[in-house]
C-alpha cells in the first residue's frame, strides 16, 4: 500500500458527493470490474443520500446504480446499507443500523451521552480504517470488529455487531 504525505492512500479516488447523479453513474460504470467501491454517509434501505443545497437529504446512490455496483466489492456504511445491498444483490461489507446521532440513540433505546457518541463514532471509524488498511478480508471484518470493542457498552455492542459480509 502506498501512502501520500497526508497519510491517505495513493490508489484511492475520493468523491465527495459534489458530482451529479449522472456523473457518479458514469464513474461507477467505467470503473474496472472488481475495483473496490466505498460508500459512506446517511441513507436507508433505498440507498445512500446526499445533503443538497437546500438542506434536505435526497437519494444519491439507489436502485439505478445497482447494476454498476454489482461488478465491484462494495463497502457500504450507512444506516441499513445491508438491506439495500440484499435487495440489489450487491456483495461486500455493509452496515446495518448504526447509531451515529443522539436522535438515533433515543429511537433505539441506547443510553449514552453526546460525548460517548462522538468518542465511539471516532473509535469505530478508526478501527474500520485499521482493518481496511491491513486488507483484512471482508468476511473477517464483522467478527474482528466485534473483538475490537473494548468498551462493551450498549452503544458499542449495537454498532459493532451490525456489520455484514454479503
Amino acid at each position: 500500500m502506498n501512502l501520500t504525505e497526508d497519510g491517505s492512500r495513493e490508489d484511492v479516488r475520493l468523491l465527495t458527493g459534489g458530482e451529479s447523479r449522472k456523473e457518479l453513474g458514469s464513474i461507477l460504470f467505467h470503473l474496472r470490474p472488481g475495483e473496490r467501491v466505498m460508500l459512506l454517509g446517511h441513507g436507508t434501505d433505498a440507498g445512500l443520500f446526499r445533503l443538497e443545497e437546500d438542506g434536505e437529504y435526497r437519494l444519491y446512490v439507489g436502485h439505478t446504480m445497482a447494476y454498476a455496483l454489482r461488478k465491484h466489492p462494495v463497502i457500504g456504511i450507512w444506516c441499513h446499507a445491508d438491506l439495500f445491498a440484499r435487495k440489489e444483490h450487491l456483495h461486500g461489507l455493509f452496515s446495518g443500523m448504526i447509531v451515529s446521532e443522539m436522535k438515533e440513540a433515543q429511537e433505539y433505546g441506547i443510553s449514552c451521552s453526546q460525548e460517548d457518541l462522538d468518542r465511539e463514532n471516532a473509535n469505530l471509524a478508526e478501527r474500520l480504517r485499521v482493518l481496511f488498511d491491513h486488507d483484512v478480508p471482508f468476511q473477517e471484518i464483522p467478527s474482528r470488529l466485534a473483538e475490537m470493542d473494548t468498551a462493551r457498552t450498549q452503544l458499542t455492542r449495537f454498532n459493532y455487531n451490525n456489520f455484514y459480509c454479503l
